[in-house]
């Protein structure tokens, strides 16, 4: 069953809004501590979020980046806000859909069936795993799992490891790398530096150890060390 997160500062329109969530067939859950958006969000992993951009704190604008970073689900905001420079915020901020207040609350499920649809259901692309020996990539996710452990990953490192292990155990030179996650843009050494150690904890954080090793001159190699050790 669908899960929902509702992040809404006006306690009338969360509860009607869960209120219909339910009547649909649907689990949801209202965030009632607005400095733990995040936190809830990872705890409870829903399939959509649907965000007010009138928050105490951080605005809609800011956690729906802070969702996007690690999450591909749906977001839908719900503002009263009305402006075509607020929609588009919202939109270049990673929402996928956006609705203003008032709303007729049907009108609102639809969207959510929509969305569910797109991203989980009978429209949905099939979803892609990047595997090896073992080690499951979620690009779309941006989820890494290795025996039954997963860990959340931003849009970079996605990309990043993705690139590692379709070329895995050969060398990625630096310069694919570069071009992959940053085209034309320059970035000195210390920025590529920065998300290779977040890979590197990425894996960790699974348990696996010295497989992204670092090939002095030429580039980076990621080694199925962890096959091995399960070998043993």
């Amino acid at each position: 069953m669908y899960d929902i997160m509702i992040v809404e500062d006006d306690d009338k329109i969360a509860s009607m809004l869960l209120d219909y969530i339910r009547k649909y067939g649907y689990n949801g859950f209202i965030v009632d501590d607005f400095d733990l958006v995040l936190d809830r969000f990872h705890t409870r992993k829903p399939h959509m979020v649907l965000l007010d951009i009138n928050l105490p704190s951080y605005d809609g604008y800011y956690w729906c980046r802070q969702i996007r970073a690690v999450s591909a689900c749906p977001i839908i905001v719900i503002s009263a806000r009305n402006g075509k420079m607020d929609q588009l915020m919202a939109l270049e901020n990673g929402a996928d859909d956006y609705m203003t207040k008032p709303f007729h609350y049907e009108i609102v499920m639809a969207k959510i069936r929509n969305q569910l649809r797109r991203a989980h259901g009978d429209f949905a692309v099939k979803e892609r795993v990047i595997r090896l020996s073992g080690l499951l990539l979620y690009p779309e996710r941006m989820e890494l799992h290795l025996n039954g452990k997963s860990v959340a990953m931003s849009k970079k490192e996605t990309v990043l490891l993705e690139t590692l292990i379709e070329r895995s155990p050969r060398i990625v030179s630096r310069e694919v790398i570069l071009d992959k996650l940053w085209d034309d843009t320059f970035v000195d050494d210390n920025t590529l530096s920065v998300n290779i150690t977040r890979i590197r904890k990425r894996l960790a954080d699974l348990g696996i150890e010295h497989a992204l090793e670092t090939v002095r001159g030429t580039g980076y190699r990621l080694n199925p060390v962890w096959a091995d050790e399960e070998a043993r």
